[in-house]
C-alpha cells in the first residue's frame, strides 16, 4: 500500500507538471505570508526568498560559475536575518503547515532512494536556525536522523530543536545526551549515543554518516545514494598514518576538568592487542556493518575503553576501527591502503596551511574566500564554484552569519538538481 501511494504521489506530481493541475496547487498553497509559487517547473518545491534578507538580491546561478561581479556583489551581504529560537517553537505547532512552509520534501524523490535509507547523526549545541537549514537539505522521509543537542546548550535551542523533530517521525533527540567538549571522550559520545539509537530502530538503514551544525551537503539524496551504493559495503573515511606530532595525544593521559581537556602527566598503556593507532577525522561514512562492531565487537569495545582519556578521540578512533581485520567495509592495516580526507568522500574541509595558488607545490586547494576559524575555512560564495566539482557528500564549515551566501545558493543549486528528475 505504501509503495502503492508513493506511485500515486509521483504520478500525480508529473500530472501537475504536464497540465497544471489546480488540486495540487490548492495542496500546497497551506498558510497566509508566505510566497508560495507554482510552475510547470515545480517552483512550489524550490527554496524561495519569503523569508527576505540580503540572500534574495544575489544571482546564484552567476556565483556557481565564478562571476566575478556577483562575488564582489556577494561580499557586500555579510550579515543574515537572525530568526529567533522561539519561532521555531511557534512555527511548528501545525506540523504540516511548517513543513509546507519550509518546503520540506515529504515523500521519496525516486525508487532508488526509497530502497536505500540512510542513518544521521547531527550533533549541535547552537545555531538552531543553521541546524533547521542543514536538516531541510538533507531530509528524506525514508532515511532516519538522531539529533544530539549538548547537555550545556540553553533551553530556547532544546525547545526548538525539540519542536522541530517532534514535527517528523522519522527524526528523533538522542535518548542520552551528553555535556560535549569538543577535544575530549564526549564528543565521540554524542555519536556513540545516536549510533545505537539508530541501529535499534525500526529502519533497516544502508549507511551511517555524521554531521554537525556547521557541515552542509554538496550532492542531493540521489547523488549520495548513488556514490554509497557503488562502494559496495566498503566505507569512506580518513585513516592514514599517524603523524609524530600527534602520537602525545595517545601516549598520555588526559582527563576533563572545568569542562576542559588537561593532560595528566602519566603515560598510558600501549593500545589494545597491538593495534596500529591510525589517524582520521571526525567524521565518516560507514555501513551498518562497521555501527554494528562499533556497539557489539569486544574487540572494538576494549579499544573504546582504551581511548577515553586520550586527547581528540574522534581523530583516531574511527579511522582505527576502519583498518581492523573482520570490521565489515574495513580495509587492512598496511600503509598502503592509507586515505587522505581528500580521496574519501566523507567531507570537504580546507585547513589554511594546505591552501594556495594552483602554481605552488605545496598546496592541495585554493584560498579559502571566506574566513578561518582555528584554520579551518568558514566557506564565502567564492568557494562554491571549486566546491561543487568535488566529490566530497558534505563539507565543512559554513556560517551564515558570516556568509548567508554561500549556504543560500548550495540550497537552490541542490533543490534544483533533485527535482530535475522529475520534470
Amino acid at each position: 500500500m505504501r509503495l502503492l501511494k508513493r506511485s500515486q504521489r509521483l504520478l500525480l506530481l508529473k500530472l501537475t507538471a504536464a497540465l497544471g493541475s489546480l488540486w495540487i496547487l490548492s495542496m500546497i498553497l497551506l498558510g497566509a505570508g508566505w510566497a508560495h509559487t507554482y510552475s510547470l517547473r515545480y517552483n512550489w518545491l524550490e527554496y524561495t526568498d519569503a523569508n527576505s534578507g540580503p540572500e534574495k538580491v544575489c544571482n546564484c546561478s552567476a556565483i556557481l560559475q565564478g562571476d566575478r561581479e556577483e562575488l564582489e556583489q556577494a561580499k557586500l551581504l555579510t550579515s543574515s536575518v537572525q530568526i529567533p529560537d522561539e519561532f521555531y517553537v511557534n512555527a511548528t505547532q501545525d506540523c504540516r503547515e511548517f513543513q509546507s512552509r519550509r518546503k520540506y520534501l515529504t515523500f521519496p524523490l525516486s525508487q532508488k532512494e526509497e530502497d536505500f535509507p540512510l542513518a544521521y547523526s547531527m550533533v549541535v549545541h547552537h545555531k538552531v536556525q543553521s541546524f533547521e537549514r542543514l536538516l531541510r537539505a538533507i531530509y528524506a522521509p525514508q532515511n532516519i536522523y538522531c539529533v544530539h543537542v549538548d547537555n550545556k546548550s540553553e533551553a530556547s535551542v532544546f525547545s526548538a530543536i525539540m519542536a522541530i523533530t517532534d514535527c517528523f517521525p522519522n527524526v528523533f533527540i538522542a535518548s542520552q545526551i551528553v555535556n560535549v567538549v569538543y577535544t575530549g571522550w564526549p564528543r565521540v559520545q554524542a555519536d556513540l549515543n545516536c549510533m545505537a539509537d539508530l541501529y535499534n530502530a525500526s529502519t533497516k538503514w544502508k549507511y551511517f554518516i555524521n554531521l554537525c551544525g556547521q557541515d552542509f551537503p554538496l550532492k542531493t539524496n540521489l547523488e549520495i545514494v548513488q556514490m554509497l551504493a557503488s562502494l559496495k559495503g566498503g566505507n569512506s573515511l580518513e585513516s592514514e598514518k599517524l603523524p609524530e606530532g600527534k602520537k602525545w595525544r595517545v601516549t598520555i593521559s588526559h582527563q576533563i576538568v572545568d569542562g576542559k581537556i588537561q593532560a595528566t602527566g602519566k603515560e598510558k598503556e600501549p593500545p589494545p592487542f597491538n593495534l596500529n593507532i591510525i589517524s582520521g577525522n571526525a567524521y565518516i561514512v560507514v555501513n551498518r556493518g562497521y555501527v554494528r562492531s562499533v556497539l557489539e565487537d569486544e574487540r572494538v569495545r576494549t579499544l573504546i575503553e582504551w581511548a577515553k582519556d586520550t586527547f581528540s578521540p574522534d581523530e583516531f578512533l574511527w579511522a582505527t576501527i576502519q583498518r581492523m581485520p573482520g570490521v565489515p567495509g574495513s580495509t587492512w592495516p598496511n600503509q598502503k591502503y592509507d586515505m587522505t580526507d581528500m580521496n574519501a568522500i566523507a567531507r570537504l574541509v580546507k585547513w589554511e596551511w594546505h591552501e594556495g595558488s594552483q602554481d605552488s607545490l605545496d598546496s592541495v586547494y585554493p584560498e579559502c574566500q571566506g574566513n578561518h576559524v582555528r584554520s579551518i575555512c568558514v566557506y564565502g560564495a567564492g568557494d562554491l564554484q571549486w566546491m561543487i566539482k568535488q566529490h566530497h557528500l558534505f563539507a565543512n564549515k559554513f556560517d551564515i552569519d558570516t556568509d548567508p551566501i554561500a549556504v543560500h545558493c548550495l540550497e537552490k543549486y541542490l533543490r534544483q538538481k533533485a527535482l530535475a528528475g522529475l520534470h
